[in-house]
């Protein structure tokens, strides 16, 4: 494998820069450019040389063959939450901050199509179109805080996944800037197209590292009419693993199925300072129902409630008005928040497994916790399979602590795979998991993926120490 050299960034090209963007948009004092150095993986920091915010495709374009012409690496960043460390600029260079790139362009009622930029906030869009009637399904965890962009250099899911699909879903053209400075454009309005390569999918969930999109075109869904919301204790997780399976089993479909264990319910007790529903039971569903009349939505509603109670559910909390739906999913939400403030130092992961398999996926887990004398706190989406696996150091040593978690990440890998699983379902292999790829694919797609880099991004510039191990 080659080593890279790349050119530092001197007072030159900062001037350079400022020519292609204005003098505000570059930043370079230490102090403003330190939240570039980092998402929100603890403990993973590199700092940039300069933060460039871009305002159009052209400006990127034109940064781009700046750096090409210097061979300057250059790290896209639009907010800042993701969790694999694909926005963090492991080799240095220039930061391309997206942030300012966060207009809703058009909301076409017509054609069931949004164009957005990518720096817009994802919790704004589904504001936007919702006002208007209409429905952008994708709902991240970090909704009120990740942006557009970053969804889709993620492929980012969320609890509604299980019924409506994930970013690729809702993507339906693209705008990008290619590492060479050329724009191309993949897509459009269009619900059919079959011509030549799928460029468009290829770039979504590409991390970062084949283009920069600069304009986005989203398909919208109308909006349901009625929704309603459970939220089931149980005596332990297989009950509830087992009520998934049966829902399924019997042609209903959620919106969403997320599961929690206690822990990540008192933990967020402990956060909001008020005490949680079902507060001793061991595992719970919050199970999401949608749809455009009160008579399907309640015969579904009445379904989903008899599993529940067939398989042991103690009792069940029921919403169906916006307020009390929101302060059910309050404690979904909050689990990662809570945590960070009892373990300021953890590591997360999302594994993913057949949903079938999560009540064994949640066995090894706690059998790993204890071997490793280590708190893992487990919740996710049992809908589609991938679980959030949060290990906490509390009071572990830290060196201990450091020397742990490369050990507790394979052995958690292992475990997925060996049950039909992958690495991550929803958050990248980005920084933080590329030397674990040779775990998931086989040295033929690992190489078949280089190639592919290698075309798009010939001298490595763009996202360099990202995906490949």
């Amino acid at each position: 494998m080659r080593t890279i050299a790349y050119r530092k960034v001197d007072d030159e090209i900062v001037r350079q820069l400022q020519t292609i963007v204005g003098e505000g948009r570059v930043l370079t004092d230490a102090d403003v450019i330190e939240p570039y150095s980092h998402d929100e993986v603890v403990g993973l920091r590199a700092l940039p040389e300069v933060v460039v915010r871009a305002t159009s495709a052209e400006q990127v374009s034109a940064i781009f063959q700046l750096a090409q012409r210097e061979h300057i690496p250059v790290t896209p960043r639009g907010a800042g939450y993701g969790l694999s460390g694909g926005a963090v600029p492991m080799c240095g260079g220039i930061v391309l901050s997206l942030e300012k790139m966060n207009r809703i362009l058009e909301i076409d009622k017509d054609n069931l199509m949004a164009t957005v930029e990518p720096g817009v906030i994802t919790g704004d869009i589904h504001k936007a179109v919702e006002a208007e009637g209409l429905f952008y399904p994708p709902d991240p965890a970090s909704l009120d805080s990740c942006s557009i962009g970053g969804n889709i250099a993620e492929n980012a899911g969320g609890p509604r996944a299980v019924k409506y699909g994930v970013t690729k879903d809702y993507v339906c053209g693209l705008e990008a800037v290619l590492p060479s400075g050329a724009i191309v454009r993949t897509g459009g309005k269009l619900v059919k197209n079959v011509t030549g390569y799928n460029l468009l999918q290829l770039l979504i969930g590409s991390e970062g590292t084949l283009a920069v999109v600069t304009q986005i075109v989203l398909r919208l869904l109308p909006l349901p009419k009625v929704r309603v919301d459970l939220l089931v204790p149980f005596a332990g997780f297989q009950a509830a693993a087992d009520t998934v399976a049966d829902i399924i089993a019997h042609r209903v479909l959620p919106t969403a199925i997320e599961f929690m264990e206690r822990d990540s319910l008192l933990s967020v007790e402990r956060f909001l300072g008020r005490e949680a529903p079902f507060r001793d039971a061991a595992a719970h569903l919050l199970v999401q129902l949608d749809g455009n009349t009160r008579e399907a939505v309640d015969a579904e509603y009445e379904m989903v409630s008899q599993l529940c109670m067939a398989h042991g559910a103690e009792d069940a909390l029921v919403a169906q008005d916006t307020a009390t739906c929101d302060r059910l999913w309050e404690f979904r939400r909050k689990i990662i928040d809570a945590l960070k403030r009892e373990s300021p130092i953890n590591h997360m992961e999302d594994v993913v497994v057949p949903r079938a398999t999560i009540g064994a996926l949640l066995g090894g887990i706690r059998q790993i916790a204890g071997e490793f004398g280590v708190r893992i706190v487990s919740f996710g989406h049992a809908g589609d399979g991938n679980v959030h696996v949060n290990v906490l150091k509390d009071d572990v040593a830290l060196e201990r602590w450091r020397q742990m978690v490369p050990s507790v990440q394979e052995r958690i890998y292992r475990l997925a795979l060996s049950l039909g699983g992958t690495l991550t379902g929803e958050h990248g292999i980005g920084a933080t998991r590329r030397q674990f790829l040779p775990l998931a694919l086989d040295q033929a797609q690992i190489d078949l993926q280089r190639a592919i880099r290698d075309v798009f991004d010939p001298n490595h510039i763009l996202n360099p120490g990202k995906i490949f191990p």
